[in-house]
């Protein structure tokens, strides 16, 4: 029985050796990670990362925008998106893109996030948190009542990470949407121009 206790504690000890050097590595590694607003010089690197993001999640043939539009859409005279990157010794390599959006219930801002995205060599080392925490102290900042985004549901890393986080995967919720012809074909209907809209 000694044997086997001694055994095992070899091994616990190895583990915490390892993992020790893991989290010296980790918290080395966040040393060099900032966190930071998205300026008009980022929007190729950024629209660079939405391609990425689209790859891996298999989505590549949906991406028909542009650098030129995201630069509008942040940094035009409406703007109505923001961005942040996670920069590693002066290279982004992951982002967030986001929006303000309202809950009716609440009365009150929250901020919708579009994309959380962190390049698959740098997973793991806290960089998907650290751009979620910030996130949150913004959401704080702004007195928001929420911070919501949508996960696909293949994506069994994604829901572990955002639940370890905190979050609440809502099952009872479905995402709709109304894209291409069918916007026009809605907007053209008779009932909206009857209001005066």
């Amino acid at each position: 029985m000694r044997l086997c206790i001694l055994g095992s504690l070899n091994k616990v000890g190895n583990l915490c050796s390892e993992l020790y050097s893991q989290v010296r590595f980790v918290i080395f590694f966040m040393k060099d990670i900032e966190i930071r607003r998205a300026k008009p010089e980022d929007v190729e690197t950024l629209f660079q990362l939405i391609r990425a993001l689209a790859d891996y999640a298999k989505l590549a043939h949906q991406v028909t925008g542009t650098a030129a539009l995201l630069h509008e859409h942040l940094f035009g005279a409406h703007p109505c998106i923001e961005a942040l990157l996670a920069d590693h010794q002066g290279k982004s390599i992951g982002f967030a893109l986001f929006f303000t959006n309202y809950s009716t219930f609440l009365t009150k801002p929250g901020i919708y996030l579009e994309d959380l995205f962190v390049m698959p060599e740098y997973r793991s080392k806290g960089i998907g948190k650290a751009i979620l925490s910030a996130l949150a102290r913004l959401a704080l900042e702004r007195n928001c009542g929420r911070l919501e985004w949508s996960v696909l549901d293949w994506n069994e890393p994604a829901i572990a990470f955002y639940q370890r986080m905190g979050a609440t995967v809502l099952p009872d919720w479905r995402t709709c949407r109304v894209t291409g012809d069918a916007i026009a074909q809605l907007g053209n209907s008779s009932l909206g121009s009857s209001l005066g809209i």
